[in-house]
């Protein structure tokens, strides 16, 4: 190419690489609210169950309405939930563009890869190493997302409602912890499965187009 081509082309990587900055700085500012938005309704919930137990001394239409509420705030949730797997989703799509394009520059220009901190291989492993570039990635970033934090929500809520529903059936403290406790142990289980399909599926659907390797440093390899 000739360098009127050149600079051509790195203008239009530059420029798409701003529009998937772009794009992704809004998505996750969408569901960071989405997140923020949830968590006050639950806490609005909950302090509303606590005034109207305490209005109605826990008795009469306090047991239909604690199940109105929770019901509602386990619906909610599961529409975030939804939304925050979805995001990941696109998050990764993002990533791996962006990962793209930083192979296109060295295309451009191979001496720029010592440059590079991220990485310019779109496969898992330059995902990976993108998502955290100074090591393996560790289980804490996992653990601590916003992703875990409205999990954990989400089922500690699917428990309450269907061991309230238990109590409000059978009258037994006992079997309605017990079965409490089982329904969110599920719940989260069956969320983690989920979540798991759908990073497996992205994989079975991307082909990448430069592969990272493990006999140096620093290199990746077209495919």
């Amino acid at each position: 190419m000739t360098d009127a081509q050149r600079s051509l082309r790195a203008q239009l990587l530059a420029t798409e690489h701003w529009s998937l900055l772009a794009s992704r700085s809004m998505t996750q500012s969408e569901v960071l609210t989405r997140i923020a938005i949830f968590l006050t309704l639950v806490s609005a919930g909950l302090v509303t169950l606590g005034v109207l137990g305490n209005a109605t001394q826990f008795r009469g239409w306090f047991g239909v309405a604690a199940l109105g509420v929770l019901f509602l705030l386990v619906l909610l949730g599961t529409g975030t939930q939804l939304r925050v797997f979805n995001t990941a989703t696109e998050d990764m799509a993002f990533v791996l563009a962006m990962n793209r394009l930083r192979g296109a520059y060295l295309d451009l220009d191979p001496g720029l890869e010592r440059y590079f901190v991220m990485s310019p291989a779109d496969d898992e492993a330059g995902l990976e190493r993108t998502y955290f570039p100074f090591g393996p990635r560790r289980r804490s970033q996992v653990l601590a997302s916003s992703m875990m934090v409205i999990l954990i929500v989400e089922v500690a809520l699917t428990g309450l409602l269907l061991g309230s529903l238990s109590f409000a059936l059978s009258d037994s403290v006992g079997w309605s912890v017990g079965i409490g406790a089982i329904a969110a142990l599920l719940a989260f289980a069956a969320w983690m499965r989920r979540g798991y399909q759908i990073y497996v599926q992205v994989w079975r659907s991307h082909v990448p187009l430069r592969l990272t390797r493990t006999d140096g440093p620093a290199s990746e390899e077209r495919v």
